[in-house]
């Protein structure tokens, strides 16, 4: 099994039963991931939802050496979530591993495509992707709170409520923390 499991809750009896069901689904999401280092699962049980559907949370985030998976499940069963959220955890791991070893079509995985002598014009670079994420007003103890809980172990940007300014947390090689506090010229 996972080095850690650790179980959460949130207006749920977590009994021994419940345990050992939670246990079980990961002792099978293990098979598919058996480099999983932790495994962190949380329950909540809100009955001020309006519709009974959504009142019963399960929520799966899986830690290992380089990545995190997270799913989350609502139903009016706390088992049927738990199950929902295995599942589709299941389907996560496929296409995270599948994307890990797919190949380019003939035969040789993507690591493995050692590009020839670029000419200048290959040689640009590009922006390949963009991300954009809502900022969560926070102090700086509350940023290097996320920042583990994440496991991001490069940086965290955040919305300084004490500065009123965006500020980016990273971790120093000695282990400390920098933050950075850009400011316009």
């Amino acid at each position: 099994m996972a080095q850690k499991v650790e179980i959460s809750a949130k207006n749920v009896n977590v009994n021994d039963q419940l345990k050992e069901y939670i246990n079980k689904k990961v002792v099978r999401l293990e098979r598919f991931l058996p480099e999983l280092e932790e495994v962190k699962v949380d329950l909540v049980s809100s009955k001020a939802l309006r519709l009974k559907v959504d009142r019963e949370v399960a929520q799966f985030t899986l830690m290992g050496k380089g990545f995190i998976l997270r799913t989350e499940e609502r139903d009016s069963d706390m088992m049927t979530a738990i199950d929902k959220a295995a599942d589709k955890m299941q389907r996560q791991i496929e296409r995270f591993k599948g994307k890990r070893t797919r190949g380019r079509g003939d035969g040789s995985p993507v690591s493995a495509v050692i590009p020839e002598e670029a000419s200048p014009e290959q040689n640009k670079t590009a922006i390949v992707r963009r991300k954009s994420f809502t900022l969560v007003p926070m102090d700086e103890n509350e940023a290097i709170e996320q920042m583990a809980l994440l496991a991001h172990e490069d940086f965290f940007i955040f919305y300084n409520v004490n500065t009123n300014s965006i500020n980016v947390l990273y971790k120093r090689r000695d282990g400390d923390y920098g933050l950075i506090e850009p400011k316009l010229g």
